[in-house]
């Protein structure tokens, strides 16, 4: 016994002083060690923090129409823009008994509608103004792939179909209703009626497409519309003599949703994530106040490293991490009611240039999540992310090649939100990372 304390004792002067990071002295848990069983639990293992962005995220066939821009005091101007192909279930005016002749149609309007999806990130008291546009090329990706990212784009013409100001209400409100450019729909009405546009190949040569896009000249919001829900529809109605016009409608909606994605950026000029850089390389939390970053939409995630681990195998001949838990704090002030917390985080296994290789699991293989503590006291210090890391860290121990994976960290809704996170690190006065591992010698 009095060996394995003297190893144990080496060990630890490894991890107090084997790193190019000041972590302090090295201690042992107050429960470090119990005789019978020679299980101890430390506490103070060097945990580096940075911060990563992804090269793209597919946002396409992701079920939501995310529109809006907003200033975020932390990370930047963001901004998503959403493309989309549309179709028509008829492409062809109603007809009823013999009468087969167009001619007493007329065009009506015809507008936008869109359905919330109940999501929205930023200040849903402010006012948000977006434009419709025609696109000038067919929703097709430029890649040999059939997906669209959040960088991708597509040309579209400066000319705006409609523009709507609103204040959002997703959680009051079923829809908004979007006017569209009369000219517009009377044109698309009159190819229809003459015949000019039959199916959806002759419709989709007419109208490629549409972008909505939204005014950058106010801070506002980001709104989520459901894709399989919102359309334009077509109002026209029939003149006969002597008789109430009768009312008649066609829908053009989002049938393949494989042809509607966001296109999400991130402006983050003065910001301290203004020099992130590529994504096989990182940004030191040491370089940005002792703080991570996470944000759906733009790729921004979180990454964190365990680099002296494998240094355990030096306690025991025969040992092992039995159990490990990983505490991540939001720092205080970075989350309110206008950019909550989300209540859980998605937790990847990655390699030394940022490539995922799966999600972390447990020991029966099952996925993990990092999951938040709601509990608050007067000072936030119970708020937290906690993470099962005992089998990841005692596969990391045992590596015989000196390659080493890190943890990295994003939120649910990574291609199809805008939700953000700022995390402390080791150092951070407040809301230091926090990692607890039991270790076995047997």
């Amino acid at each position: 016994m009095h060996k394995f304390i003297l190893l144990l004792l080496f060990v630890l002067t490894l991890f107090s002083c084997g790193t190019d990071t000041d972590t302090g002295e090295f201690t042992v848990g107050s429960d470090y060690l119990a005789l019978s069983n020679k299980v101890i639990m430390i506490d103070t293992v060097t945990v580096e923090m940075s911060t990563i962005n992804f090269d793209s995220l597919v946002t396409s066939n992701k079920s939501r129409i995310l529109i809006g821009n907003y200033d975020d005091p932390i990370f930047g101007k963001i901004k998503s823009d959403s493309y989309f192909q549309l179709s028509g279930s008829s492409y062809a005016l109603n007809s009823t008994g013999s009468d087969t002749e167009s001619v007493n149609y007329v065009f009506d309007s015809i507008s936008m509608i869109l359905k919330y999806d109940k999501y929205y990130y930023g200040d849903t008291t402010k006012v948000q103004t977006f434009d419709i546009h025609r696109l000038l090329q067919k929703v097709k990706p430029n890649t040999d792939d059939s997906n669209f990212y959040n960088n991708s784009t597509l040309s579209y013409s400066s000319e705006s179909l409609g523009k709507v100001s609103f204040v959002p209400r997703p959680n009051q409100k079923d829809s908004i209703n979007i006017k569209m450019d009369k000219e517009f729909g009377e044109a698309l009405f009159q190819k229809i009626k003459k015949r000019e546009v039959t199916d959806f190949d002759s419709f989709t040569e007419y109208l490629k497409g549409l972008v909505l896009v939204p005014e950058t000249s106010n801070s506002s919001n980001v709104i989520g519309f459901s894709a399989g829900n919102s359309k334009v529809r077509l109002y026209y109605s029939k003149y006969m003599a002597d008789q109430d016009e009768v009312s008649y409608i066609l829908n053009f909606t989002i049938g393949d949703q494989t042809k509607q994605f966001n296109s999400i950026s991130l402006d983050k000029t003065g910001t301290l994530l203004q020099n992130l850089p590529v994504s096989s390389s990182y940004l030191s939390s040491t370089l940005t106040n002792n703080q991570g970053f996470i944000q759906s939409g733009t790729g921004v995630a979180c990454r964190v490293d365990f680099p002296n681990i494998k240094q355990f195998k030096n306690i025991s001949t025969n040992g092992a991490i039995v159990n490990a838990e990983l505490v991540l704090k939001p720092v205080n002030n970075s989350y309110s009611e206008k950019y909550p917390l989300a209540d859980s985080l998605a937790v990847y296994i990655g390699d030394n240039l940022n490539r995922i290789s799966g999600t972390l699991v447990n020991s029966a293989g099952t996925t993990v999540y990092g999951i938040l503590n709601k509990k608050s006291d007067e000072f936030n210090e119970n708020v937290g992310y906690t993470i099962p890391v005992g089998t990841f860290l005692q596969k990391e121990m045992l590596k015989a090649a000196d390659s080493r994976s890190s943890l990295i960290l994003t939120l649910p809704g990574i291609s199809k939100s805008v939700n953000r996170i700022v995390l402390g690190n080791q150092k951070h006065a407040d809301n230091k990372i926090q990692l607890k591992i039991y270790y076995i010698s047997y």
